[in-house]
C-alpha cells in the first residue's frame, strides 16, 4: 500500500504538519509512505500511488502558488483517469485564525475530485478535531503574533490521525482490489 504526501512550505510549518501525517499513515502495517516537497515530487509518481494526500500553506483562503502550479501538471493523469478510484485527502496551514483554512482545504479538495479520487476527511469522534478542528482534513493555525509560532501537539495529533486513517482507508480499498481481481 503506497501513500504519497505532497507538501509546500514557506516557513517549516506545513512541512511538520506533512511530516505528523506521515508519522501516522506509517503507523499501519503494510504503508509505504513517500513525502516530499512539491520541488522535489513527480507527479507521474502518482499513478503508482494507492492513496495521496497533498497540502500547503492557505495564501488568503486559497492554495499556495507551488503547490497550485504542480497540481496544474496534472493534466496527463486526468486525461487518462490514472487517479480515478485513489484515496485522497489534504491539509493546510494559515497564520491568522479565520485565515481561511477551510476555503484552502475546500479549494486542495476539488482537483482531486476533478481526478475521480475518493476523499478521506476527519471525522469529529477524534476528540482534537471535535475541540477545534476541521472533517474538511486538518487546517492548523499558526499565529504570526506569537513568538512560538510552532504546531503544538494538538496539531500533531490531528496530523497523525489524518495520516492514519487515510492508510487504514486505503488498506481496506487496496485489499479489497486484490480480493477481487483474483
Amino acid at each position: 500500500m503506497k501513500i504519497s504526501v505532497v507538501f509546500d512550505s514557506d516557513n517549516g510549518h506545513t512541512q511538520a504538519l506533512a511530516e505528523a501525517i506521515s508519522e501516522g499513515a506509517k503507523s499501519v502495517n503494510g504503508a509505504e509512505v513517500y513525502i516530499n516537497h512539491v520541488n522535489n515530487a513527480n507527479v507521474k509518481d502518482l499513478e503508482d500511488m494507492d492513496a495521496i494526500i497533498w497540502g500547503c500553506p492557505g495564501h488568503f483562503g486559497t492554495i499556495s502558488a507551488g503547490l497550485k502550479t504542480w497540481i496544474d501538471k496534472l493534466g496527463y493523469l486526468w486525461a487518462h483517469g490514472k487517479l480515478v478510484g485513489k484515496i485522497g485527502a489534504v491539509f493546510c496551514t494559515t497564520a491568522t485564525t479565520h485565515g481561511g483554512v477551510e476555503a484552502t482545504m475546500l479549494n486542495l479538495i476539488t482537483p482531486m475530485l476533478h481526478q475521480g479520487m475518493i476523499i478521506v476527511g476527519l471525522p469529529g469522534n477524534i476528540p482534537e478535531n471535535a475541540t477545534y478542528g476541521s472533517y474538511y482534513g486538518v487546517g492548523i493555525t499558526c499565529p504570526v503574533d506569537e513568538s512560538d509560532n510552532i504546531l503544538n501537539q494538538n496539531d500533531l495529533a490531528l496530523g497523525r490521525a489524518l495520516g492514519k486513517r487515510v492508510a487504514e482507508t486505503t488498506k481496506k480499498f487496496v485489499g479489497n482490489s486484490k480480493v477481487s481481481s483474483q
